[in-house]
């Protein structure tokens, strides 16, 4: 079959109902064996919005369970050693440069968090640590020069 000399038509899709066929919400049907007591299918059962509605009030709007407050938390101000720890770790002694470095990121989280004595605490580790790193890069410079000169 040649699709450029096709002739036919397409399937025609078959049509729904009209919307006045369509069974009304609002409308429930007779009782199920005649008596007014019957129980009618789950399909017909109300649907109850999440408020109710009084009688010439209007809708009655419930509180909710329970309530949460959100306390905002205040920052510390410890300092942070972070340009130091970072200075000492490129240039005089790594691995006390990345201990100093470890440190003061923990100073900052604390900062944020407001917990002040790990803060603190942090930041007193994070400045030693880079102190002595320094002091580690000034005595290996002084060896290495004194090496040099002597050699």
């Amino acid at each position: 079959m040649d699709h450029l000399n096709y002739q036919g038509s397409a399937p025609s899709a078959p049509n729904p109902p009209p919307y006045s066929e369509k069974e009304p919400y609002d409308q429930q049907p007779p009782p199920v064996d005649g008596s007014a007591n019957s129980t009618m299918p789950s399909r017909y059962q109300p649907y109850y919005a999440p408020y109710s509605e009084v009688p010439g009030q209007g809708p009655v709007i419930q509180p909710p369970l329970h309530t949460t407050f959100v306390v905002p938390v205040q920052p510390t101000h410890e300092k942070v050693y972070l340009a130091y720890s970072i200075f000492t770790m490129l240039f005089c002694c790594l691995p006390l440069g990345i201990a100093a470095l470890v440190y003061s990121i923990r100073t900052q989280d604390a900062n944020r968090m407001g917990n002040g004595t790990e803060a603190q605490r942090n930041s007193r580790m994070a400045r030693s640590l880079a102190h002595a790193a320094l002091i580690m890069g000034i005595v290996s410079a002084i060896a290495y020069t004194v090496l040099i000169v002597l050699l």
